[in-house]
C-alpha cells in the first residue's frame, strides 16, 4: 500500500468546501482588499503633493514596496495548486525538468516578494517618518504604505485560496 505524500502533515485534514458561491465571495473580497490597499497609497501620494504642508512627500521610495508586493501577487496567483503536489521523482514534463519543484520555488519567490514588500513598507515607515519624529498628518503617509502592503498580502492569500477551491461541478481527470 503506497502512502500519499503531502507538503504538510495536516494537509489531509484541511478540506475546503466545494462551492462556487464561496469561490466568488473570496474573489470579490480579494479584489476589495486590493482596491483598498491601492487607493490608500494613491490617496497618500495625492495628499502628499496637493495638501501636505511639510517638506516630506511620497516619493518613488514609498512605491518600491508596493511594486514588490504587486509582482509577488502576480507570481503567486499565476501558479495552480495542482502543480504543487505530486511525486517529485516521477513528475517530469517533456523537457525533463521537475515541474513540482519549479512551481514550489516560484511560489516561494512570490511569497518572498510579498513579504519583502510588507517589510519594506515598515522600513520606509521607520527610516523616513518615525526616526525623524514627524507629526501625524505626515506620519499618516507612512501608515498608508503599511496598510497598502498589508491589504495586498491579504488579498493575494485570499485570492489564491479561493481560486483553488473546486466547483461543485468540476471533476478531476487525473489517473
Amino acid at each position: 500500500m503506497e502512502q500519499q505524500q503531502h507538503l504538510f502533515k495536516f494537509a489531509p485534514f484541511i478540506k475546503l468546501p466545494k462551492s462556487a458561491k464561496l469561490r466568488s465571495i473570496g474573489v470579490y473580497v480579494a479584489g476589495a482588499l486590493f482596491a483598498v490597499g491601492f487607493w490608500t497609497l494613491l490617496d497618500a501620494a495625492v495628499y502628499s503633493r496637493k495638501v501636505n504642508a511639510s517638506i516630506v512627500h511620497v516619493t518613488f521610495t514609498d512605491w518600491i514596496p508596493f511594486i514588490c508586493s504587486v509582482i509577488g501577487m502576480l507570481i503567486v496567483n499565476s501558479i495552480e495548486k495542482s502543480n504543487l503536489f505530486g511525486n517529485d521523482n516521477s513528475f517530469l514534463n517533456s523537457t525533463g525538468t521537475n515541474t513540482v519543484w519549479a512551481a514550489r520555488v516560484i511560489l516561494f519567490f512570490g511569497f518572498s516578494l510579498l513579504a519583502g514588500g510588507l517589510s519594506g513598507s515598515f522600513m520606509v515607515f521607520i527610516l523616513k517618518y518615525l526616526i525623524k519624529d514627524y507629526g501625524f498628518p505626515t506620519l499618516g503617509m507612512g501608515v498608508a504604505n503599511i496598510v497598502c502592503n498589508g491589504c495586498l498580502m491579504l488579498s493575494c492569500i485570499i485570492l489564491w485560496i479561493s481560486q483553488n477551491i473546486e466547483d461543485e461541478y468540476s471533476y478531476s481527470l487525473a489517473l
